[in-house]
């Protein structure tokens, strides 16, 4: 019998050091049977279990074009390829057409169970502002897991959703976004920029034929940010009455930069990725997955008045230079002097500020839609 791994479970290193031609998976759903799937990987040993899709497929919670969906696939599978594994598949239910040729295995659910095709978010969640977390599956240095953005990002918005139940109502988690580092460290995903645009507007597209109007998308991964904007730009563009935002990652506001500055322990330069702050916030959420006795601080980040790396990227200049320049670990940061009580004084202003944006995103829409039925400006132009 094979014995499946949790991929995003690992650290970079965990992944350089596995064989090559261990079987990696990313499923769409879940609710297959291990057994029918290892019979179909030639019953390897091992292999491994990469993070599922939530949505995207027809028969899912949310579907988009089975293109879109195949090309962020494509991208994500070529990622592993990228990185040298030579057995990487995608596990789908029966009777999609994603373009993956050999590369996707098709079973049905187990005990014969049909994909689950509840509509969520459901209609009485309407007049809520449908908040989706979006991290990534990406390299945190030497002592955080892959899925460290991904554990992040969906507490923080499960948490600012129960904050303001009446106002919001928060997806399952995406665990994939934009990576342009990736080939720098092992075990990084990366959708490809153009094709996790198509794939979000695609879901904003879905959602605005069933009669939603207000859409946050909340990131945990700083590389999705940029792309994610433009997302919200032509949203904005394509439906004219709705209100669809994101923000720059989380903790990231007044209010969270107030409690970083108020608590932390690292100078400027300690919170960038895999430091301080992210470290913090795994300590509180999973320690059994942060190995401290790992933690390898990188502070050395090359930092001028116009350029400079701490949670959020500073200065004036927007650049992307290789991240080997600046760490040889995979962290920029002071992840040592992390502490779970800092996490859970940080997750919870997090969420506090999340669901400020929440109530400001009712607020504007609210507003705007009394403007536009006064008949203002050009909209009382018949």
């Amino acid at each position: 019998m094979t014995s499946f791994f949790a991929y995003d479970e690992l650290t970079w290193p965990e992944v350089a050091r596995l064989p090559r031609d261990t079987p990696l998976v990313i499923p769409l759903g879940t609710g297959f049977d291990q057994q029918q799937l290892s019979a179909a990987l030639g019953a390897p040993d091992r292999a491994g279990l990469l993070p599922a899709l939530p949505f995207g497929w027809h028969g899912s919670v949310l579907a988009v074009p089975e293109a879109v969906l195949g090309a962020l696939l494509n991208n994500l599978l070529d990622s592993l390829r990228a990185d040298g594994f030579t057995r990487v598949c995608a596990l789908a239910p029966q009777g999609l057409q994603l373009g993956l040729a050999h590369a996707c295995i098709a079973q049905p659910l187990a005990g014969g169970q049909q994909p689950d095709r509840q509509q969520l978010p459901p209609a009485a969640a309407t007049g809520s502002v449908i908040l989706f977390p979006i991290g990534h599956t990406e390299q945190h240095g030497y002592h955080l897991p892959l899925s460290t953005d991904n554990i992040i990002i969906d507490h923080i918005s499960r948490a600012s959703a129960a904050l303001v139940p009446e106002l919001a109502y928060s997806m399952p988690l995406m665990p994939y976004g934009v990576s342009t580092h990736r080939s720098s460290f092992a075990g990084t995903l990366n959708t490809g920029g153009r094709a996790f645009e198509d794939f979000w507007l695609a879901v904003v597209d879905t959602l605005v034929a069933r009669g939603f109007d207000r859409m946050y998308l909340m990131s945990g991964h700083g590389g999705n940010c940029s792309f994610l904007t433009t997302v919200v730009k032509y949203a904005g563009e394509r439906h004219r009455r709705i209100f669809c935002a994101t923000a720059y990652l989380h903790t990231s506001g007044p209010a969270g930069a107030a409690s970083i500055k108020a608590h932390r322990v690292s100078a400027v330069g300690g919170m960038g990725h895999a430091g301080e702050l992210e470290t913090s916030m795994v300590l509180a959420l999973r320690p059994d997955l942060t190995h401290m006795q790992r933690v390898v601080d990188e502070i050395g980040f090359v930092a001028t008045a116009s350029y400079y790396m701490d949670w959020a990227e500073g200065g004036a200049l927007v650049a992307n230079p290789p991240w080997d320049d600046d760490t040889a670990t995979g962290s920029y940061g002071a992840g040592s002097v992390a502490t779970a009580a800092h996490g859970h004084i940080w997750l919870a202003a997090a969420a506090a500020e999340k669901a400020e944006h929440v109530r400001e995103i009712h607020e504007q829409q609210r507003r705007r839609e009394q403007r536009r039925d006064a008949g203002y400006g050009l909209w009382g132009i018949k």
